[in-house]
């Protein structure tokens, strides 16, 4: 955790808005979710995989942490590309690939394609034959969603396996959603799992030793829901470990694992009251912050408010909040409905903690032009700028300006 001291430091240096992302915090929560997976060491290996789609610039400090990371576009391989990440490293995933998309990904050694549908089967396959190397296929089972194949999709390529010499099927993918609050669910999907997989293997004669499972563990953003983050991973390690006595399970974490490494860095531009109402402006907004499945509005995330170079302590009397709003021009940029700020002032700077994840990936940035914040990677009290701003208005021309 970053002090307060310190990103206040970071704003003075960098402006606002920024994103800064610890990395060390990344580190460390990934080696607890592994420590508490594997039983501090007493139970049966289990890997984890990072899907990078979360947050990116946490690549390089996990590398020597997780065990994989999972690819979803041809964009995320080129990343890995850059970063010269070890194609065994690499779980090549995605509802949608073409031939020349798992032709790269064979090319550059990813250790696991995922297949999706038969039709995505049978494109890995050519991809393979073309390239004359030997791939290693997992198939996703489909969980209620556009995501993976049914069982008898499965049972069909598994008959038809034979053909393709060159592509070897080596377990099962599964993913249900993310923030699940309940592990009820989970519980029942790694039992399903567990028969689906024996009986795969004793109906086809195959063996399918690997399992790729993303629980989708829910992260508190929000006031009021505090406790230990890390509960969720404690309350489904056992059931993990039971099934990976006889498989090779990875279980796949965005989210869980990068929230709490990030913090975005804004200020408050504007301050005025209308129609009885407080409105309060800030120089980011929507298109910066981006918690799972929010009504903003309606959800109080973590900030701190620094005035003058100090915290200011939340005002939970007062009988009036502030609206915040971010910079764009729609009614639906709203961050939260009813904040309780004491003496809010223009150029005070507001602390959004647990954006580690997604924040960075998913936000509207091409809305209205407005640039893209600066990226700035905390390590141990140093940081490092390692993206400037983006001028997004480019974007949105018929040529380079």
């Amino acid at each position: 955790m970053i002090k307060v001291d310190e990103l206040i430091k970071a704003a003075n240096e960098y402006d606002t808005p920024t994103y800064v992302f610890d990395e060390q915090e990344a580190v460390e929560r990934a080696k607890k979710i592994r420590d508490i997976l594997n039983d501090g060491g007493k139970g049966c290996r289990v890997n984890l995989c990072y899907s990078i789609k979360a947050n990116p610039f946490l690549i390089s400090a996990l590398t020597g942490v997780v065990d994989s990371f999972e690819v979803c576009s041809p964009g995320e391989l080129e990343i890995c590309r850059m970063l010269s990440v070890p194609g065994k490293m690499i779980i090549y995933s995605g509802v949608h690939k073409e031939i020349e998309d798992t032709t790269e990904a064979v090319k550059y050694g990813a250790g696991i394609l995922t297949a999706e549908s038969v039709r995505q089967y049978e494109i890995i396959c050519r991809s393979a034959d073309a390239c004359q190397k030997s791939v290693k296929v997992i198939l996703r089972l489909n969980s209620k969603s556009q995501f993976g194949m049914s069982v008898e999709d499965i049972e069909h390529i598994l008959r038809i396996r034979q053909e393709n010499k060159n592509v070897e099927i080596t377990g099962i993918h599964y993913f249900a959603g993310t923030q699940r609050t309940k592990l009820k669910r989970q519980k029942e999907e790694l039992n399903m799992l567990k028969e689906t997989i024996g009986r795969l293997e004793k109906s086809y004669d195959i063996s399918l030793p690997w399992l790729e499972y993303g629980p989708g563990f829910a992260y508190p953003y929000f006031e009021g829901e505090a406790g230990d983050t890390l509960e969720p991973a404690r309350g489904l390690a056992e059931n993990i470990q039971n099934i990976a006595k006889d498989h090779d399970v990875t279980v796949e974490m965005g989210r869980f694992l990068a929230s709490s490494c990030g913090y975005y860095l804004t200020r408050i531009c504007d301050i005025k009251r209308a129609d009885d109402h407080n409105w309060c402006i800030i120089d980011g907004g929507i298109n910066h912050v981006n918690y799972y499945g929010q009504m903003m509005g309606l959800k109080i995330p973590r900030i701190t408010h620094v005035s003058k170079g100090a915290v200011v302590p939340r005002d939970e009397n007062a009988q009036e909040g502030y609206t915040l709003c971010g910079s764009l021009c729609t009614t639906a940029d709203v961050l939260v409905r009813d904040l309780k700020l004491a003496n809010a002032e223009t150029g005070d700077l507001l602390i959004f903690a647990d954006i580690g994840a997604y924040s960075v990936t998913e936000g509207i940035y091409l809305f209205l032009g407005r640039d893209m914040p600066k990226i700035v990677m905390y390590n141990n009290g140093q940081t490092k700028l390692v993206r400037d701003t983006v001028n997004t208005w480019r974007l949105n021309t018929g040529s380079e300006g």
